[in-house]
């Protein structure tokens, strides 16, 4: 490296550092006595192994732990992708590309590890250390719910049995207390909430509805209605939104539904899930009918939405 490129270095690090109160010098000297960084220490590796924490002796419970907090980490990327989305003023529909074909990368992932969990684990172990985790469920994933108000307007989310009666015109607090997941946790004959569905409000309900008013009018897909017409017709970006839309609303909740077979039903009997949930109501896509750009679908598909899945999950025979 020659003396004149070194002077520019230095020149640019005056610069960038003559307001914060300090001399080049200074911040030189802390340079000279910092440690030299380890990959270990960047990731945090020590932390990173020590945070699954089983509360039983069950070998597989730990499996469980780690499974759901790499979960988390990938939900955490796919906020990351959604935010940059939203914030972006740029209109620059090759971002909008890049970005929806990165969270689909990601869903990719999350999709294909699930055997993981449907044949990772010994249904024998399952079923009894589950009882250790009573009211805790996946359910209660604040981050899951952040990537639905990131994705689509608010309306879109209330309940199926209710959307018509509610649109952009109501407020936030009103389309929140109709939000489809809250019928998941909610005994049907009583209206009775479960404990689980308690806890989630009473932890998350503020972050949430500030996050969902944050974003009203600049979703993801309030981002895609405000490009142009012509970046609106782009078929590489329809079908990545579209590829989206089934990632998130058919292919992950039927992964789960999966597991949800496998491990908590026996000779054609359920058995309730750790937080209560109505799993068989709450899961399949065709139940909910969740979809988060409505726009780019025809009426029939709508109509369809999730049906092949279920039928494959509840009638296998007539597919």
């Amino acid at each position: 490296m020659n003396k004149e490129h070194i002077d520019s270095q230095i020149s640019k690090l005056q610069e960038k550092y003559k307001d914060s109160g300090q001399d080049l010098s200074s911040y030189l000297d802390g340079l000279l006595y910092q440690r030299y960084l380890t990959y270990w220490d960047y990731i945090h590796l020590d932390t990173l192994l020590s945070i699954q924490v089983p509360r039983t002796h069950f070998p597989d419970e730990e499996i469980f732990i780690m499974y759901h907090q790499i979960t988390e980490l990938y939900f955490k990327l796919i906020l990351h992708e959604q935010k940059q989305l939203v914030d972006d003023k740029t209109q620059d529909v090759d971002f909008f590309i890049e970005k929806a074909d990165r969270i689909n990368s990601y869903y990719k992932v999350l999709i294909s590890s699930f055997s993981v969990m449907i044949k990772g684990m010994q249904r024998e172990q399952f079923m009894q250390y589950r009882m250790a985790l009573l009211p805790a469920s996946g359910f209660q994933s604040a981050q899951y719910r952040m990537i639905e108000l990131y994705a689509t307007p608010m309306e879109n989310l209330v309940h199926f049995s209710e959307r018509l009666d509610f649109s952009s015109k109501n407020s936030i607090e009103e389309l929140y207390e109709h939000i489809y997941w809250k019928k998941g946790a909610t005994d049907v004959v009583t209206g009775e909430k479960t404990l689980t569905l308690k806890q989630f409000e009473y932890r998350y309900t503020p972050r949430l509805i500030r996050i969902a008013n944050e974003v009203k009018g600049s979703t993801i897909y309030h981002k895609y209605q405000q490009l142009p017409q012509k970046s609106k017709g782009n078929k590489t970006l329809v079908e990545a939104l579209k590829a989206l839309d089934v990632n998130a609303n058919i292919n992950w909740p039927l992964m789960h539904m999966g597991s949800a077979y496998r491990y908590l039903t026996k000779d054609n009997e359920q058995i309730d899930a750790t937080g209560g949930t109505n799993w068989k109501e709450y899961l399949p896509p065709s139940f909910q009918k969740i979809v988060f750009f409505p726009e780019l679908y025809t009426k029939e598909e709508l109509n369809n939405w999730g049906k092949q899945w279920v039928d494959h999950i509840f009638n296998p025979e007539k597919v």
